[in-house]
């Protein structure tokens, strides 16, 4: 299967929370965790987050450092990596802010999702597979995104897309950003919600780097293939 090399990006609680039980979206990373984030969206191809995620934020992470965006450019790069939305519904309201910022933006969903954007501007391209009761046909989507040119994919979240993608095999790396926060909850959301693994599916992940900054922990890992 040839698909984008894809990594996932969150923050984090200590207690393992990427929002609050409201999931009202409110960040609560430092701005070093911005400039981090940033960092990883400037070097994607693709941006991609689930409709939750942008309903709860509203807008896109974009790229606005002038370095980063130099380098974008020397690298024959456009200004902006395209900002994907997955919805298997497709209910996006038309008036978020999302829809005003400088981005292309693509829809990935399906065919019953696209039904209402075949009548509404808003996205550059609408992508469809699977069905409204099984959600994205996720290995399929990710061939058509690497055969658009999407090489290099971010995942900024939420919990069940990034579960879903983990249960296919389809994330190769993961960052996690630790912050000093509690938030409890437990229905707060996590990098990785759905129904869970057991202990021998569980994907397994090789720690590549430690990096603490004040009081925030980075870590790097790359998710491990099982030998053939």
């Amino acid at each position: 299967m040839v698909r984008p090399y894809t990594i996932v990006i969150l923050a984090m609680t200590a207690d393992g929370k990427i929002s609050d039980v409201k999931r009202s979206g409110v960040t609560f990373g430092s701005s070093v965790d911005y400039t981090h984030l940033e960092q990883q969206v400037a070097e994607a191809d693709g941006v991609l987050m689930g409709g939750g995620t942008l309903r709860s934020g509203e807008t896109a992470m974009r790229v606005q450092t002038p370095a980063l965006l130099t380098a974008r450019q020397e690298a024959g790069k456009p200004p902006q990596p395209i900002q994907i939305v997955c919805s298997a519904s497709g209910k996006i309201d038309p008036e978020l802010r999302f829809f005003q910022q400088p981005i292309p933006r693509w829809l990935l969903t399906t065919p019953q999702g696209a039904e209402f954007w075949q009548t509404h501007s808003g996205f550059d391209q609408v992508l469809t597979g699977g069905t409204s009761r099984d959600g994205v046909d996720f290995p399929a989507a990710f061939e058509r995104l690497r055969t658009l040119g999407v090489e290099r994919l971010a995942v900024l979240g939420g919990g069940t897309l990034i579960a879903s993608l983990f249960e296919l095999g389809l994330v190769d790396e993961l960052w996690l950003t630790v912050c000093g926060y509690i938030f409890g909850g437990s229905q707060a959301p996590t990098p990785v919600d759905g129904l869970g693994f057991a202990r021998d599916r569980a994907p397994r992940l090789r720690l590549l780097e430690v990096n603490r900054v004040e009081d925030e922990v980075f870590l790097h890992y790359q998710v491990q293939r099982d030998s053939p």
